[in-house]
C-alpha cells in the first residue's frame, strides 16, 4: 500500500468525493431541488462520509481512525437509503439511482477495507517485537 500523508491520498476519501459530487448534481436539477427536506437529508450524509473520514485520520491512531471509518460507513448507507427515496419520488431515474446507488456502494467496500487493514495493522504492531 502507498504511504497516506495526506487525507486525500486515501481512496476511499476520493470515491466519496465522487458520490458528493453526483449528489449534488443530481439533488440540484428540478423538482428534487425544491424538496428542501429531501435534498438536505441526501446531502448531509454524503459530505458526512468525506469529512470523518479526514477527521478520523487528522486523529492520527488507529483506534479513533477505525471509529471514525465506521461513523463514515454507516453515513453511506444513509446516502443509499435517501437514493430510494428520491428514486420512489421520481426525483432521479432508475440510472440515475443504479449509478449513484454503485458509487456509494464501492465507497462503503473501500471504506471498509480500510477499516480492516488498520485493525490488522493495529494487532500487528501489538504482536511485534520492537
Amino acid at each position: 500500500m502507498a504511504k497516506i500523508e495526506r487525507f486525500e491520498d486515501i481512496v476511499a476519501w476520493q470515491k466519496a468525493r465522487e458520490l458528493v459530487k453526483g449528489i449534488y448534481h443530481l439533488s440540484g436539477e428540478g423538482q428534487f431541488s425544491r424538496d428542501f427536506g429531501l435534498r438536505d437529508q441526501l446531502r448531509r450524509p454524503a459530505v458526512s462520509v468525506m469529512l470523518n473520514i479526514a477527521e478520523g485520520f487528522a486523529r492520527k491512531t488507529s483506534r479513533e481512525f477505525i471509529q471514525f471509518l465506521v461513523v463514515a460507513h454507516g453515513s453511506v448507507a444513509e446516502v443509499q437509503s435517501a437514493l430510494y427515496v428520491a428514486l420512489d419520488q421520481s426525483y432521479i431515474s432508475q440510472p440515475q439511482f443504479e449509478s449513484l446507488y454503485k458509487l456509494a456502494d464501492e465507497t462503503s467496500k473501500l471504506i471498509m477495507g480500510f477499516s480492516s487493514y488498520l485493525r490488522r495493522s493495529s494487532i500487528n504492531s501489538k504482536n511485534s517485537v520492537n
